[in-house]
C-alpha cells in the first residue's frame, strides 16, 4: 500500500477529515488515470487458462471506500484547506453487466439493532480495525493480486493490518469441518460458467464485515463472486449471510476494478497511537 501512515487514524486533534460523500453514496468521477483509462478502452477479448475458465490472474488497482474529502489544519488560527481524493475508489455502479441485485444495508434482527446503532456511534473507539486488526471478509474487498492456478487461487492484499493473502482450492474439495476459525473464513473455491465463487464459512466473531457497526456471529457465510468484464476489468461482488444477527442475506454493490500494473509493497507495521487523541465521536471512514 503506497504512502501510508503507519497509524490507524485519518483524525488527530489538528486534523480534521470532512467526508464529502457517504461510503454509499455514489462518488464523483475521479481524475483520469492509467487505471481509469484503461477501464474506458475498447472491450478486448477475455483471456483464458488452458481448461477454458477466465484467467483473474494479474495485479489490480487497491481502492479503499473512501469518499473523496478535505483535510483541514487549523495552525494558530489559520485554516489550510486540502481536498483529497483517492482516485482508484470504488464508485457505486448499478449498471454491471452480470452482478446480482444489492442493498445499501444489511436488515439485522431487531433484537441486534441497538448493539450495532452501539457500534456505529462509537466507530472509531471500538472498530477493531481502526486498532491494526485485521479487517476480515468481505470488508479487505477484493484482492491486490490473483495467481489462478490449476488447482488453487491465490488472492494477495495490500493492508495496514499486515500482508494477507487468502488460498482458495479449487480442487473440488469441500469445507473441512475441523478449519480453525479466522478473520478470512475457509474458503473453496468452484465456477459457475466464467464467474468464479468463492464460497467462506468458519470465522471468528470478533470482525466486522463492513463500517457502520455491520458485526456478525460465528454463523456468517460469505459468498464472493469475481469475473471479468469485456473491457478487461475485475468485477468483485459480495453477499453476506448469518442467520444469527441476519434477517436475510445481504448483497453488496458490484465493484468495478481496473488492473494495475504497479507492484505490491511490503505494508508498513501498524502501530495505533492515535485512539488516545480522539476529543469525540467522529467516524474514521477506514474502510
Amino acid at each position: 500500500m503506497k504512502n501510508l501512515i503507519q497509524t490507524r487514524a485519518f483524525a488527530l486533534t489538528s486534523v480534521l477529515l470532512l467526508p464529502a460523500a457517504l461510503t454509499f453514496a455514489q462518488a464523483p468521477a475521479a481524475k483520469p488515470t492509467t487505471a481509469a483509462k484503461t477501464a474506458t478502452a475498447a472491450p478486448a477479448k477475455i483471456r483464458r487458462t488452458a481448461d477454458g475458465h477466465p484467467d483473474l490472474s494479474g495485479n489490480w488497482t487497491f481502492g479503499i471506500d473512501l469518499p473523496h474529502a478535505d483535510f483541514q489544519k487549523v495552525i494558530d488560527g489559520k485554516v489550510d484547506r486540502v481536498h483529497y481524493d483517492q482516485s482508484a475508489r470504488h464508485a457505486i455502479n448499478n449498471d454491471v453487466p452480470g452482478a446480482l441485485p444489492w442493498e445499501k444495508g444489511p436488515t439485522y434482527k431487531p433484537e441486534y439493532l441497538p448493539k450495532v446503532k452501539e457500534l456505529f456511534t462509537n466507530e472509531s473507539k471500538v472498530d477493531p480495525v481502526f486498532y491494526c486488526e485485521k479487517p476480515g471478509t468481505p470488508r479487505i474487498g477484493s484482492p491486490r493480486k490473483i495467481v489462478q492456478l490449476p488447482t488453487e487461487t491465490i488472492f494477495f492484499y495490500e493492508d495496514i493490518s499486515g500482508n494477507t493473502f487468502r488460498i482458495i482450492p479449487t480442487d473440488g474439495r469441500k469445507h473441512d469441518p475441523r478449519a480453525n476459525p479466522s478473520a478470512y473464513g475457509e474458503a473453496i473455491g468452484t465456477w459457475d460458467k466464467d464467474v468464479f465463487v468463492v464460497d467462506s464459512v468458519n470465522f471468528v466473531d470478533d470482525t466486522w464485515f463492513g463500517e457502520n457497526g455491520y458485526m456478525h456471529s460465528d454463523k456468517m457465510h460469505v459468498i464472493e463472486r469475481l469475473w471479468l468484464s469485456k473491457e478487461g476489468n475485475l468485477i468483485y461482488q459480495a453477499t453476506v449471510d448469518d442467520p444469527e444477527v441476519l434477517v436475510k442475506p445481504w448483497t453488496n454493490y458490484a465493484r468495478v476494478i481496473p488492473p494495475d500494473n504497479s507492484p505490491l509493497e511490503e505494508s508498513p507495521a501498524c502501530r495505533e497511537d492515535d485512539a488516545h487523541r480522539l476529543m469525540n465521536s467522529d467516524h474514521h471512514l477506514q474502510r
